[in-house]
């Protein structure tokens, strides 16, 4: 029996579709000017010391990576994961904008309550928060490590969280390319909007991207290091351009490459006092790349704060709208 599919009669996108047709804003939309520089910094200090430190609703996204309990290391080891990630999730919503969003990358490896997974991350915010759960992001790679005792893993998890239903989301900024063939047959489904088919089709819930190989290019040492590509997709989408971007797991700073990249503000902290040496890494191949913008590396959060009030911008008036 074949079922109906509703999402060409979505009376919330067929909103949103007259609404763009008509140049109205949308409550969610965001005004911006785009950035002659934009600033960044990296801080060695607890997660927890910085969140502490960071006003209310300051936060447009933030994207984070944080330790598995593993035992990888010893910042991979905690007696009782999900207390100790609690205090963090708590602090993350104070400081998250009401149109902020928060990801999170992990797996679903549970082993028993005190281990670290989306799971028990997932169940702590609908439990013992007011997060909102909007996605989970399956990222799907085709090359990973053998398994004889189960079947070997080929994609890990993402959860996109909001503080609100009025959160910020850029669909067409990520938008990916029609075939030509493909582009041909779409244009003729007469439920589809035309002007969106042309910006290209959703990347959807489950993106293909490689993992770093030993030898890539990308790799600056630090052991669970993510394409840059994934968090460029996420900043792209979640964040726009001037607004702040907080990573308090930033392993090798692959999120503040991203944002460099894309003309966003970051703050990022690790315990692991290398990791600035991964990021010095990451900016001189960044200095020598098409990617290239200009930035100011602050060495204090006052710093930082300030020069986002007091630099110039480029004048420029665009709108984004949430899109489905």
């Amino acid at each position: 029996m074949a079922i109906h599919n509703k999402s060409h009669s979505n009376s919330g996108l067929m909103q949103l579709n007259r609404m763009n047709k008509d140049n109205i804003k949308h409550k969610t939309s965001v005004d911006f000017a785009v950035p002659e520089r934009t600033n960044c910094i990296l801080l060695n200090k607890d997660c927890l010391d910085l969140l502490k430190s960071l006003p209310d609703d300051s936060i447009q996204l933030i994207l984070i990576d944080p330790p598995y309990n593993l035992d990888l290391a010893d910042w991979d080891t905690f007696d009782n994961y999900i207390d100790w990630a609690a205090e963090w999730l708590n602090e993350s919503y104070r400081v998250l904008a009401k149109s902020g969003n928060m990801v999170i990358f992990g797996g679903t490896q549970f082993q028993d309550e005190k281990s670290g997974d989306l799971i028990e991350i997932i169940h702590y915010c609908r439990h013992h928060t007011k997060f909102r759960l909007v996605n989970t992001i399956v990222w799907y790679y085709k090359n990973g490590m053998s398994a004889h005792r189960y079947f070997a893993n080929r994609h890990e998890e993402a959860i996109w969280l909001t503080k609100t239903d009025g959160y910020y989301f850029d669909l067409d900024s990520v938008r990916v390319p029609y075939g030509e063939k493909e582009l041909e047959e779409a244009l003729k489904d007469k439920r589809l909007n035309p002007e969106s088919i042309r910006k290209g089709k959703n990347p959807t819930n489950v993106w293909e991207i490689g993992r770093l190989n030993g030898n890539s290019l990308e790799r600056v040492g630090h052991p669970t290091q993510k394409p840059i590509e994934i968090m460029r997709r996420f900043v792209k989408a979640l964040s726009y351009p001037d607004s702040i971007v907080l990573d308090f797991f930033a392993g090798s700073g692959t999120t503040g490459i991203a944002c460099l990249e894309e003309k966003r503000n970051c703050i990022m902290c690790d315990k692991d006092e290398h990791s600035k040496i991964y990021f010095d890494k990451h900016i001189s191949r960044l200095q020598t790349s098409l990617f290239y913008q200009p930035f100011i590396e602050c060495d204090s959060l006052d710093l930082f704060f300030d020069g986002i009030k007091k630099r110039t911008k480029i004048p420029q008036y665009q709108v984004q709208v949430v899109n489905n």
